[in-house]
């Protein structure tokens, strides 16, 4: 490579970390502006009518969360999927809750978040597995929430607000949104959710009636996001049957929800 190559090489790599410093600030000062914003109370009156856990939250975490929703709003895309228009109620439901996750976290864990997608119902998605032997199996599975990767979320809007049974737990928005954070899990909580999942498989195994939804027992992963959902959804039996699991999580998320 001559000396002329080199030069116009490094004037690129130069002009292209320019530009990702840049829309990084960028991105910065439309989270410091959103933060800026005060809440619209109209906005609080939908949340208190569509998200009954809004109304149980104490009033300064309220207040800490609020702007965080806002920043998300700025930053995440939401789109209606198979014709769905996207609501000023939808967007408010899903980002409140996501937020909800990482309140007493870093403002980073969505990042690299870039759009929410949302079906009106129910929706397939292609799946392709490869066994040992390398055989690729194809597969559909009617799903009501997927976190597709880093960038996108899909929900159901039909499953996110389905009435629930007198003693169901079922969340589909905090499901997916605690998967999307599942890497960022610390040590600690990591060795106290190997142990509680092996707890709850053996009690399936053995018949046993659990508080976290059997499906957590397919993986690690699911249990981690299901019992994301009872930690919220089911704070007090939570911990009173799951006392090391609920404090793992009270450390991991920094909330205490059973005191709401």
């Amino acid at each position: 490579m001559s000396e002329a190559e080199i030069v116009k090489l490094l004037i690129a790599c130069a002009s292209a970390a320019l530009l990702l410093l840049a829309g990084a600030a960028f991105r910065g000062l439309r989270r410091k502006r959103a933060l800026a914003v005060p809440f619209p109370p109209e906005w609080r009156e939908l949340l208190k009518q569509s998200l009954p856990i809004y109304s149980s939250l104490p009033v300064e975490l309220r207040g800490r969360l609020e702007p965080r929703v806002r920043a998300f709003l700025r930053d995440v895309r939401f789109t209606g999927c198979d014709g769905l228009t996207v609501t000023d109620e939808m967007r408010l439901v899903v980002a409140t809750q996501a937020c909800l996750l990482t309140v007493n976290q870093g403002v980073n864990a969505y990042r690299e978040l870039m759009s929410v997608l949302i079906y009106p119902d129910t929706f397939v998605i292609q799946r392709s597995e490869e066994d040992d032997a390398g055989i690729v199996t194809e597969s559909e599975d009617a799903v009501s929430g997927e976190a597709l990767d880093t960038t996108r979320i899909v929900l159901s809007w039909a499953d996110v607000t389905e009435p629930l049974a007198e003693g169901e737990i079922r969340n589909v928005v905090l499901h997916e949104f605690a998967h999307y954070l599942d890497n960022q899990v610390d040590g600690v909580l990591n060795e106290i959710l190997e142990d509680e999942f092996d707890a709850h498989v053996e009690a399936l195994e053995a018949g046993q009636p659990t508080l976290i939804d059997p499906d957590g027992a397919e993986h690690p992963a699911e249990f981690f996001a299901y019992a994301t959902e009872a930690f919220f959804e089911m704070p007090r039996e939570m911990k009173r049957l799951h006392p090391r699991l609920y404090e793992g999580f009270r450390t991991g998320y920094g909330l205490d929800p059973a005191a709401w």
